[in-house]
């Protein structure tokens, strides 16, 4: 059994304590799958590809347990965001939204001083208890994280894509944002050997292993397809931090899997 120290964190920018692993619901999990997952994830990225009524079910029934994050599809203009924080809301019946996340900043969003000062006034207005961003730009979520209104960065961290601790884990001292990392498996590039390797293929779970081994990450997106891909990355968590050989493993799979 894993320390519970590495399996939950506490993240006071949502006022709550968190299973470290988030639900993505991208890939597809089903129903029951969704349920299942509910009993132990508390960490929610809504998206439009995801079953409504488990979810749904699951606020009404302990709306505190749930961290729940959304946004608009595109966040160029205030309005837009308005619109997208509030049709989720009257979707999932619920009063406010724990984080008010922004898609892809500088592709599907524009982080502009109008678009700025209306995420403030959701937040005034408890629409929002927290202001996110997901970034590839990692300089950029540098000087976010140093200066800027924003609670917390969702970040592409992984063993082929390790430059956040270059360019984003240092300039989290001041302020000290959340961190949620993303495609932990690569877009699963991690999880097959790449031409010329022979050692060991990582699992999944070696995958988010990998993410919250690192003390700069409080959550790891997954989005399993399946009841059974679910059960074995919740079960590779109870392994816990990756060691010093399993660390340089993962190191060494990752940098042959980038080229």
């Amino acid at each position: 059994m894993a320390d519970p120290d590495f399996l939950r964190r506490e993240i006071p920018a949502l006022r709550k304590t968190v299973f470290r692993l988030g639900l993505s619901f991208s890939f597809g999990l089903d129903d029951g799958g969704v349920r299942e997952a509910l009993e132990r994830m508390q960490y929610l990225f809504l998206t439009s590809r995801m079953p409504i009524a488990p979810v749904r079910d699951a606020l009404a029934r302990d709306r505190e347990r749930y961290a729940v994050v959304a946004g608009p599809v595109l966040g160029y203009f205030p309005g837009s965001v308005r619109r997208g924080v509030e049709k989720c809301l009257r979707r999932f019946g619920i009063d406010h939204l724990d984080v008010l996340q922004l898609y892809w900043l500088g592709k599907m969003s524009a982080f502009t001083g109008a678009v700025q000062e209306e995420m403030a006034r959701l937040r005034q207005e408890g629409k929002v208890r927290a202001l996110g961003v997901s970034i590839h730009d990692r300089p950029r979520a540098g000087r976010l994280a140093e200066d800027s209104i924003l609670d917390l960065l969702m970040l592409r961290y992984n063993a082929a894509h390790p430059g956040a601790e270059r360019d984003v884990f240092p300039h989290l001292q001041q302020r000290r944002p959340a961190v949620v990392a993303y495609t932990a498996t690569s877009w699963r590039k991690l999880l097959r050997a790449p031409r010329g390797w022979t050692g060991r293929v990582p699992s999944a779970g070696d995958c988010y292993r990998f993410c919250l081994t690192s003390p700069h990450v409080d959550v790891a997106l997954c989005g399993p397809r399946t009841v059974a891909e679910l059960r074995e990355n919740l079960a590779a968590l109870e392994r816990g931090p990756l060691d010093a050989a399993e660390m340089k493993w993962m190191r060494s799979f990752g940098k042959a899997v980038h080229g």
